[in-house]
């Protein structure tokens, strides 16, 4: 093994200081912040640009574009990570996953509430 493989290993099992696992926390907290932030503004952009709605089904003409601006929210949260300067290369599948379904359970909820024609 190389110095560097044994220096990585070395740290990997060192255990973590408090103020590691503040940062780390408060990276998580950013991430999942910027999920739900995305999900709420697609869903209300999704509402909006789909037109107005069928008073007897509650569907709106359009409604692909609410599909679309979904899958626009969730890729477009790497470039907000890139800005707000979070470290996007160490995320894994499943932080990818739990981003993307934070994302939809917000962008479905707001959609979903602003269709609800009673509500308005």
């Amino acid at each position: 093994m190389s110095e560097n493989a044994v220096a990585e290993e070395v740290e990997k099992t060192r255990p973590r200081t408090r103020a590691e696992k503040q940062v780390e926390h408060r990276n998580r907290i950013k991430r999942t912040l910027i999920a739900c932030f995305m999900g709420i503004l697609t869903g209300g952009l999704s509402f909006y640009l789909s037109g107005t709605p069928d008073p007897v089904t509650g569907l709106q003409a359009n409604a692909i574009i609410g599909l679309l601006l979904l899958m626009a929210g969730v890729v477009f949260q790497k470039h907000i990570f890139m800005l707000l300067g979070v470290d996007y290369m160490e995320l894994t599948g499943k932080d990818w996953f739990y981003q993307s379904f934070m994302t939809f359970a917000l962008w479905f909820m707001t959609w979903t509430i602003l269709l609800t024609t009673t509500v308005l």
